[in-house]
């Protein structure tokens, strides 16, 4: 069962998807939910079939107070590294909040920031606290959307289906017709 807060003031969850992939964006989310709020379903999103998770992003948006997506591209995770694209995407989610919060759970053990706000990195946050689950679900749907998008224009890599991953198909792919402009290029094949 997902703890609804850590502590007592205004939180947010953040999290990210993408980290591992080779192609697109990272996307970051953060959401702040009302102290009473509390969702049984909610979970890490890698727990959580697709079909499910867009049917839990609308929950999360009909009962967030505030929430925000955010994308780094290609061209800027390439020139800062993953690591540090992945902690931007969350600090940019977090900025673009019309609501500023007082503390900040992050899934994930390092998180850095110039905002003056408290925060606690969480281990396995996403499977813990209710906030960080549904920014995890939050981001995963939002940039699962982002590649089913840009496969309509790239059906060779089937993006609809591995959303970047490297699946066998996906590397096959980029073997034979070589990468896009959406394929990082700081990324190594073996």
């Amino acid at each position: 069962m997902l703890k609804k807060q850590l502590t007592k003031l205004i939180e947010c969850g953040t999290d990210e998807a993408g980290r591992g992939s080779l192609a697109g964006p990272v996307t970051a989310a953060a959401v702040i939910f009302p102290m009473e709020y509390y969702c049984s379903e909610l979970d890490d999103s890698k727990k959580i079939s697709e079909k499910k998770r867009e049917i839990l992003r609308s929950k999360i948006i009909k009962n967030a107070i505030d929430y925000s997506v955010y994308h780094i591209s290609v061209e800027m995770i390439d020139a800062l590294n993953i690591f540090k694209a992945s902690i931007l995407a969350m600090n940019k989610a977090i900025e673009k909040l019309k609501i500023k919060p007082e503390f900040i759970l992050v899934d994930g053990k390092f998180f850095e920031t110039n905002m003056k706000i408290p925060y606690q990195c969480i281990i396995k946050g996403d499977a813990t606290y209710l906030s960080i689950a549904a920014a995890s679900i939050m981001a995963k749907t939002s940039r699962d959307r982002y590649m089913r998008n840009l496969s309509k224009k790239y059906p060779l890599y089937q993006w609809d289906k591995n959303k970047g991953y490297p699946t066998l198909k996906h590397r096959e792919a980029i073997k034979n017709h070589g990468k896009t402009i959406h394929h990082r290029k700081s990324f190594k094949m073996n």
